[in-house]
């Protein structure tokens, strides 16, 4: 099995940056691709951000391209997302998930709140 536990999240004004931190514990290894997702009120989630454990290759949501980067620490089994330039739509509850294919992803998060004030 493997745990995910997210921190990070915050109340912060239009233009603020948060870092987002994902904990891995377990059997990481079972992960070659970490993501984050978000959820807002009343919307689906959607994927913002992926990255490849081994190759450190990543991906992003248009929407964020250009403003948040995903990164990963291997000594410490952490996956971080930085959000620069912060729109009150950012606002979320942001998951971070694992998996084997850019497609599945098998572990969660609970999830971790970002609020942005316009």
């Amino acid at each position: 099995q493997v745990q995910l536990v997210e921190s990070g999240g915050g109340l912060v004004q239009a233009g603020a940056s948060l870092r987002l931190s994902c904990a891995a514990s377990g059997r990481t290894r079972r992960n070659a691709i970490m993501g984050w997702f978000r959820q807002a009120p009343g919307k689906e989630r959607e994927f913002v951000a992926r990255i490849n454990w081994d190759s450190g290759t990543t991906y992003y949501a248009y929407s964020v391209k250009g403003r948040f980067t995903i990164s990963r620490d291997n000594a410490k089994n952490t996956v971080y997302l930085q959000m620069n330039s912060l729109k009150p739509e950012d606002t979320a509850v942001y998951y971070c998930a694992g998996g084997n294919t850019p497609q599945v992803y098998v572990y969660w998060g609970q999830g971790t709140q970002v609020t942005v004030s316009s």
